[in-house]
């Protein structure tokens, strides 16, 4: 991958990555998020931590090796966003206006996914420049570390931090792909990875840790049968891995014919993957130093229930910093993805440079977080319940019903020296496109599963 810009279907030269780990990375920081942290090692202790764990690392495989490698596929054919690529696939039947009606669904889909994304990024970047003037840590009771954070989740509460985390990430996308979501990637998500093995070869020498190793990969026969085991593995493992007919196919956009899609996919999960055991390995023996199971998710683990644990520890100042700063890069190249397919589509749509595209963004996403920090949690809600599987399973169907075998086929192995698996078009069209379908039906009936 030395070429700097790609041209196809007559369209002006595209940026594109510049290295082949440069895209990898940037595709990993796209899927290590809140997610990997705050909700993987809840469900790992919830739901018998090895019990969960194997029938996510299965589910992990199987999206990791369809859906992934379509949605790179189908954004590298296009060399477009969503709307152009669903327009493309669509105009073969004579629909290319349905097509691209459809295309905005995943498209705004990222950009509201971003602007709730915003408001959380805003509350880390308070947390993580906190560790090192003593903020953080300050508050003397779980009750107090609750009270502050609930000060800050409320409307309006949180405001300059906020814009700050939304200055940053805009700033890193206006230098663009190569320059910009590449660099970025490559400093932010290896140096988030050295953080956490720092912090988990410290956790492990915590009296008591092994309790929490233990539960993790103890095997709960009961939970392994349990339906509700196999569909939160299920959710966490698609929403984990990006699937949502956006951030992955404007990706892979930007790639050129001589990348190997399916080995590149196969890295994302791997690495996805070892990010959230990292958290597990971190968190649950963290807690075990403590005697405290593990049974609180979401925003309360990360700005209340941890902080309070870090303050009992030896060297919690320190442990804080490198916590949260570790947090800070893996949103923030979440949000650099989430931003990205909204920026692309304004610049082709109204033909703009990309300085002037991220501005147009930039102001739409600086107001909207704005005006949701009190409803961002049912905002998120409402996202990954109906707007995400929706646009992984619209981009599926686009891929593996609409333009076919041969297309497909033609799309997975450019860029591979021996063809890819022959069962993968009827693994995609039959049992991937399916599970999308499951995925937001079991939401909206349960109240989300991811």
């Amino acid at each position: 991958m030395k070429e700097k810009s790609v041209k196809s279907n007559g369209k002006d030269s595209r940026e594109s990555f510049n290295s082949r780990w440069g895209f990898i990375l940037a595709c990993i920081g796209s899927a290590v998020g809140m997610g990997n942290i705050w909700m993987f090692s809840t469900r790992v202790s919830l739901y018998g931590g090895g019990s969960f764990l194997i029938p996510y690392f299965i589910f992990v495989i199987l999206i990791g090796s369809t859906g992934v490698i379509g949605e790179m596929s189908l954004g590298r054919a296009a060399r477009s966003g969503p709307i152009d690529a669903f327009g493309m696939i669509c105009e073969q039947k004579g629909k290319r206006k349905i097509g691209e009606a459809l295309g905005m669904i995943p498209v705004l889909g990222s950009l509201a996914m971003a602007i709730g994304y915003t408001v959380v990024m805003g509350w880390i970047l308070k947390y993580a420049v906190g560790t090192f003037t003593g903020a953080t840590l300050a508050p003397e009771s779980i009750e107090d570390f609750g009270g502050r954070f609930g000060s800050m989740a409320s409307a309006f509460g949180n405001n300059l931090w906020q814009i700050g985390a939304l200055i940053i990430c805009m700033a890193i996308l206006m230098f663009g792909v190569g320059r910009g979501i590449e660099k970025a990637n490559k400093i932010l998500m290896p140096v988030f990875f050295i953080l956490f093995v720092i912090l988990g070869i410290y956790v492990f020498f915590q009296p008591g840790a092994a309790a929490g190793y233990h539960y993790i990969f103890r095997v709960d026969k009961a939970a392994l049968l349990s339906p509700k085991t196999w569909i939160f593995a299920l959710g966490q493992a698609f929403f984990s891995l990006s699937v949502a007919g956006n951030g992955t196919l404007i990706y892979g956009s930007y790639l050129s014919d001589e990348e190997d899609i399916p080995a590149s996919a196969g890295r994302v999960a791997f690495f996805d993957t070892v990010a959230a055991m990292l958290a597990a390995l971190v968190i649950i023996p963290a807690m075990a130093t403590t005697g405290a199971q593990l049974n609180q998710g979401g925003p309360g683990l990360l700005f209340i229930y941890l902080p309070n644990l870090i303050k009992s520890m030896p060297g919690s100042t320190l442990i804080a910093m490198i916590f949260f700063v570790a947090v800070l890069f893996a949103g923030m190249t979440s949000l650099i993805n989430l931003y990205e397919a909204p920026i692309a589509t304004v610049q082709e749509k109204l033909h703009i440079g990309r300085k002037p595209a991220c501005l147009v963004i930039a102001v739409i996403g600086i107001v909207m977080s704005l005006l949701i920090q009190g409803i961002v949690s049912g905002w998120m809600d409402v996202l990954s319940i109906y707007i995400c599987p929706l646009g992984a399973g619209i981009a599926g169907i686009m891929f593996f019903w609409i333009a076919g075998k041969k297309y497909v086929e033609v799309q997975v192995n450019k860029g591979r020296e021996n063809a890819f698996t022959k069962l993968y078009f009827p693994v995609c069209k039959y049992i991937y496109v399916p599970i999308c379908i499951l995925v937001l039906v079991l939401g909206i009936v349960l109240g989300g599963i991811g």
